[in-house]
Order: structure tokens, then sequence, then C-alpha cells
């Protein structure tokens, strides 16, 4: 049903517009669903039985005169309407880039994608970003306002926008992706509902549009870091850092479904961001011990990252790269010139990168005086506890 709730609510959008009350309609007949297909078992075409019924309700909700009401009924009942969409059609991506219209702010995209395409709760979306449930309500709300407001239409964009708005979607997939694999605060390094939902998402984008090839790389990059997360926290939790992982509980089919998807996108489509960071991501995994990885690879790769999309992050993984290739002075000099940079002002990971390589370089003072800064500015519990962990050590 949580694959299904994005056609059904895209076929309804498509069909009679208002956002909301399509949502609203589709919600009953997932709960109605959820209540009779147990019983009475799953329809032969589930996607159609589901739009039907959506479709029901939202005629209902629509009479609102009770004198036109029984005429309505009947004339519904001797003649159903024609709801259903051509079998093949698919509108998932339409109800992508909806919700990542650029009326939106970043914020609003994320939790509008979680809950009309993503199908989960305004709750879970709450507990996965630890805010209150009536923010995400209130963000999701203002969403469907501003949409509305916009004039925005349920289709796919013209072929002038249709880059930057799958830009769009890709960027916010990331996001969740990420939130879910190193959550930015809280108790727990994961939040696996966000990291599968974000699968989930990217491998149906990558289905509409398989020739694409920044999709591709950002399944590939998703597929090749997730694989790492069963050996990325030890006993109660603890944090265990790449070069310290058991490699051999790493997920090896996941491996070689993302090594395959970079290749054959980098051999047939112009070269992106996300195909950088995901063949990064590949010479991580396919190192069997952490000291065979080809850290010049890496390097080169976050030299063209860098001129392609420059960013903060970039710049202290890159950082990380020289000092594995050149050494950790020379890493600590390009580290002292990053940090000039606003953005990277006060960040827990600069002192925890100082932090690291000057331990490299046998400083274990300094070392230890860097890592108990680093673990004070983090928000994140299991973050904090590994720093801590390693100042004392």
């Amino acid at each position: 049903m949580r694959e299904l709730a994005p056609q059904v609510l895209g076929a309804l959008v498509r069909r009679y517009g208002d956002f909301e009350a399509c949502e609203d309609a589709v919600q009953e007949a997932l709960l109605t669903a959820a209540l009779q297909w147990p019983r009475e078992g799953v329809p032969d075409n589930p996607k159609g039985w589901l739009i039907t019924v959506a479709s029901r309700r939202r005629i209902e909700v629509f009479r609102s005169e009770a004198a036109r009401r029984r005429r309505e009924e009947n004339a519904f009942l001797l003649e159903p309407p024609d709801v259903a969409p051509p079998a093949q059609l698919d509108d998932t991506l339409t109800l992508l880039m909806l919700c990542c219209h650029p009326s939106l702010s970043p914020a609003s995209q994320l939790a509008l994608t979680l809950r009309a395409v993503g199908g989960l709760t305004t709750g879970e979306i709450a507990r996965a970003f630890l805010v209150p449930e009536a923010t995400i309500g209130q963000r999701i709300s203002r969403a469907k306002q501003r949409i509305k407001a916009s004039g925005a239409e349920f289709r796919m964009p013209p072929p002038d926008e249709r880059a930057e708005r799958m830009k769009a979607v890709l960027h916010v997939l990331y996001l969740i992706f990420n939130e879910g694999y190193t959550a930015s605060s809280g108790d727990d390094l994961h939040r696996v509902e966000l990291t599968a939902e974000a699968i989930r998402l990217a491998r149906q984008v990558h289905a509409q549009v398989p020739d694409d090839g920044e999709v591709a790389g950002l399944l590939a990059l998703m597929l090749l870091t997730d694989a790492r997360r069963p050996a990325r926290t030890g006993p109660g939790g603890a944090l265990v850092p790449l070069a310290e992982q058991d490699r051999t509980r790493w997920d090896r089919a996941a491996i070689a479904e993302g090594v395959e998807l970079i290749s054959d996108a980098m051999a047939t489509a112009p070269i992106g961001p996300y195909q950088l960071q995901a063949a990064i991501a590949a010479v991580h995994d396919e190192a069997a011990r952490a000291e065979d990885t080809d850290w010049r690879e890496i390097l080169g790769l976050y030299d063209l990252l860098r001129v392609m999309a420059p960013g903060p992050m970039v710049t202290l993984n890159r950082i990380v790269a020289v000092a594995m290739v050149y050494g950790p002075r020379t890493g600590l000099d390009e580290l002292e010139r990053a940090e000039k940079d606003p953005a990277l002002a006060g960040h827990h990971r600069v002192a925890a990168i100082r932090a690291h390589l000057l331990e490299m370089a046998g400083e274990a003072e300094a070392a230890r005086a860097e890592f108990k800064l680093a673990a004070a500015r983090t928000l994140s519990a299991p973050e904090r506890r590994y720093l801590e962990a390693k100042a004392s050590a």
C-alpha cells in the first residue's frame, strides 16, 4: 500500500485537483483497504480498487449541498465515474516534482515528500527529525496551501524547467537519506525508516528515468553507503569509524548493485556530483581492508567534485584524503585555510578532523583537546560518546 499510495494520490490530483482533499480521500481508502483486504483478500487490481474507493470518497466530500446530495448519489450509482487512469501510468515522479515545487522551502519539501510520496505519518516524520508533531503538521499544511496558491498544476514541468526540478527532487532524497544514515541529533546514530524510504523512492525515480546518470548515481551512492550500516555500530550503539569496521558485515549484494549502477552511469551519461560521490563510496567499499583503500583515486575524485559541486563537507572530506596521501601535516595546513569559511566556523567536524590529523602526527595532547571540543559541539549522542572515548584514549 505504501508503494501504491503516491500513484493513487497522483491519479486523484490529476483528475480532481485540490491536493489536500485528494490526500484525505486516499488516506481513507488506504484505511478501508487495511481493514478489508486481510479479511477478503487483495483484489486483482489493487491500484484500481484504491483509486475507485478514494474517488468515491472525494466525490462524497465534494457534495456539500444537501438538496443535491440524493440526486447526485443516484446518478453516481447509475453511472459510476470513469476514474481509473491507464494501467501503465505511474504518477509518482510527477507527484515528487509537485512536492519539490520551487515555491516551497527545503524543510517543507522534505516533509511533504515524506508525507505524500513516502506515506509516512506526521508523527513518524516528526520523530525522525526530532521536532514536535504539530510543527511538522503545520509545515505540511502550509506547503499544500502554498502549492495551491502558486497555481501549480499536476503535470510534469515543461522541458526547460524539468532539469532544475529533478535536481530539487534528488536533493530532497539525498537529504532524507543523510538524515537517516547519520542523524544530526538525538540518541540514535541511524534512523533506518528514513534511509529505507530514501532508497525506495530513489528506486522508483530510477525506474522511470533509467538513462539519467545522476539518478543512477544517487541510488548507487545510497546503496554503497547503506551497505556499511551493519558495521557502523558496536555494542550499545557505539559508533565504529570506517577504518575500524568489520568489513565482513557489509552488505555485499548492495555493494555489487551499487558498483554496477555507478559503473554503467559513468560510462554512458554525463558525469555529475552524485556519480562522483558514488564512485568515492565504491572505492571505499571495494577495499578488502582499510589499508588497501586507494586514497589517490579518492583524492582525484574529490578534486573533480570540488570543481563541480563545491561545498563545506566536500572541502573537509577532501582534506582527509589529502592527509592520507601526503601526510597529516599537509592536511592540517589545508584545514587551517579551510576553516576561514564561515560555513565551517564552529562546526564539530572541523575539530574532529583536526583531532584525527593531530593524532596521526603524534601530538596526543593537542589531539585530546580537539576531540573534547568536537564532542562538546556535536548534537549526536553516539558521535559525542565516540569523540569522548577518543579523548580519553
